[in-house]
């Protein structure tokens, strides 16, 4: 109880609303976020092409590698937010049911939507206190983690290079395709140097048997 006899605990509509209101405040964060994000990809992708133009293609895998790690976290960003909707038109439902039922009705697609938002880094400790709060209040029954194993590494790592290759294609037009390997820029010079030393070899070869000869005339 509270002070003057009245109960501190919130009415059905209000832990709506609340929910509504934390709902569209991580949205708009996770807007500030995706935009953050895209501006470094374009950052990225201007240093890839300069790269591109002078041949550096270690440099230009390591970009295309942050481009791809970037595009993945946006579109993973995008996801949440998808979540984050359905959950409040489910909040908007549950309270044209109140005014009918007198109560929140339990919901799966909430219980999914929810499961997925709690993996998410950047929400996590809000939608796990939410969840939480809509397990009171009968919407949600216990959590469930999820179980399911992603891909394995060998796999994740098979689809990364793919990613990457689709990148470089896309922002470089084939002009890394012309630019010599950084090994192969080495390997003249190591074959003209080898080429060199042999030669000198052959030299110091003939001129210590030329020194031998003129040894046993005298």
């Amino acid at each position: 109880m509270g002070l003057f006899g009245k109960s501190n605990e919130k009415s059905p509509k209000d832990m709506v609303n609340e929910w509504t209101h934390k709902l569209r405040k991580e949205g708009f964060n996770i807007d500030r976020q995706i935009k953050g994000i895209q501006r470094e990809e374009e950052k990225a992708k201007r240093h890839l092409k300069d790269a591109a133009k002078k041949g550096e293609k270690g440099a230009c895998k390591i970009l295309a590698s942050e481009i791809v790690k970037s595009r993945k976290a946006v579109n993973k960003l995008y996801a949440s937010k998808a979540h984050m909707n359905s959950v409040s038109m489910n909040m908007k439902n549950q309270l044209a049911t109140l005014r009918i039922a007198g109560a929140l009705e339990k919901s799966t697609d909430v219980m999914k939507s929810m499961q997925a938002l709690v993996k998410l880094p950047e929400i996590q400790h809000t939608m796990m206190e939410m969840s939480k709060e809509m397990m009171k209040a009968g919407i949600l029954e216990e959590m469930i983690e999820d179980t399911m194993e992603g891909l394995d590494d060998e796999d994740m790592d098979d689809e990364i290079d793919t990613e990457v290759a689709k990148v470089l294609d896309e922002l470089t037009s084939g002009v890394l395709d012309k630019a010599p390997d950084a090994l192969a820029d080495t390997l003249p010079s190591a074959t003209v140097e080898a080429e060199g030393a042999t030669a000198l070899s052959e030299d110091e070869g003939e001129e210590d048997l030329t020194s031998r000869l003129e040894a046993l005339k005298s």
